[in-house]
């Protein structure tokens, strides 16, 4: 992934189409001059849609065109003419977009699958037209119902990657090293703290064809969860993954004191996410000897299945890939659903600021009742 490229993060603004306003019409034709009235109803206004696409990996198509407009409902006519429908407005994300409402953080939904549509604006019914108001008390009614108002909303659309696997460990833990030696993906590994900017991804090939996805999260610092250093930004990419590889140098002073850094900074983020399978990878071995590592082991934490291994030696690198497709195989580690945490909107980066400027525009901002409408998020089936 090419780090210019990679947007996870965007804050758009939506509106949907107002419904059209139902016909007030009396049929009138040679000899039957009062024939009745025949006003057609209003076409309903377009939504707001979320659609997930597998060729998509990145947001940067919504970072540059932020105000996203449904199309509005035509007007009844004539002889119980209906309105047309506005055009629905669908936007394609990547699978693993979640959406946030930008003003109270509270979350709507989840794009998760290829060709999943989800409604995220509904828009407004169209008004009935006078052909319906008949009765036999009142038979040339000269009303009808205006469409409903559209409705808008800003929202936060965040990409959480969808991998098997996350690599969990601090600045240059050998993170990028073991993504690069296991796996096709080539990403920068350099001598320094946060040489990984951006979550890469790679395919793990394993025994007769068979593969899994690993995501090389960037480095995370104490403090990560309250905002400090890269870690906040690319936390929650952690939170769709099955299994988590913690990675601690071999020659870090106190191996099971930085594991439980790592951990608190997770539970401190969301407490969901120490639910997940943890597996412990004690990195930068290749120069340790067996009795060495039996002397760590005594050491490590008890609670975790651990494992000693050397990406530029290739020591314990397959029987790494055993333990991670035991553990993915199993069925209490397979990730179904998911609760996402609410957005704390104070807390979001400067450098996403939004701009708020909408169209002037009269016939669209300017209802009969000066309402702006809620939101509505319903998931909905399409031939």
């Amino acid at each position: 992934m090419a780090g210019s490229n990679f947007v996870d993060y965007v804050k758009i603004f939506c509106r949907s189409g107002k419904g059209g306003a139902g016909s007030t019409h009396f049929h009138r034709e040679k000899y039957i001059p009062k024939g009745g009235p025949d006003g057609g109803d209003g076409g309903r206004g377009g939504h707001v849609i979320l659609r997930g696409n597998k060729d998509y990996w990145t947001l940067i198509h919504l970072k540059y065109a932020r105000h996203v407009f449904a199309g509005n409902g035509g007007n009844g006519g004539s002889s119980r003419s209906f309105g047309r429908d506005g055009e629905d407005k669908i936007i394609d994300v990547p699978c693993g977009t979640v959406a946030y409402d930008a003003e109270t953080g509270e979350f709507l939904c989840d794009v998760t699958y290829d060709g999943q549509k989800v409604v995220l604006l509904k828009g407004g019914r169209g008004g009935l037209g006078n052909w319906h108001f008949r009765t036999s008390t009142n038979q040339t009614p000269r009303f009808a119902q205006p469409g409903e108002p559209m409705q808008e909303r800003t929202v936060i659309l965040e990409l959480k990657v969808l991998a098997d696997v996350g690599l969990v460990g601090f600045p240059n833990a050998g993170k990028s090293t073991l993504l690069s030696v296991v796996s096709a993906a080539k990403p920068e590994i350099a001598n320094y703290p946060f040489t990984t900017l951006v979550p890469n991804l790679g395919i793990v090939q394993y025994r007769e064809g068979k593969s899994f996805c690993m995501a090389d999260i960037p480095g995370i610092i104490e403090g990560a969860s309250e905002g400090k250093g890269l870690g906040l930004r690319f936390l929650r990419h952690i939170e769709r993954n099955a299994i988590l590889l913690f990675m601690v140098p071999a020659d870090s002073d106190n191996i099971t004191a930085e594991y439980g850094i790592l951990l608190n900074e997770l539970q401190k983020f969301n407490p969901e996410l120490v639910d997940k399978q943890r597996i412990l990878a004690i990195t930068k071995c290749d120069m340790l000897d067996s009795e060495l590592m039996a002397q760590m082991e005594k050491e490590l934490p008890a609670d975790v299945r651990h494992i000693f291994i050397s990406s530029v030696a290739g020591t314990g690198i397959d029987a790494l890939k055993d333990m991670l497709w035991e553990e993915l195989n199993k069925e209490e580690n397979r990730v179904t659903t998911f609760t996402h945490r609410n957005l704390d909107v104070k807390v979001q980066s400067d450098d996403e600021e939004f701009d708020s400027y909408i169209p002037d525009d009269d016939d669209d901002l300017d209802d009969d009742d000066g309402k702006r409408g809620g939101y509505m998020v319903e998931e909905i089936e399409w031939d």
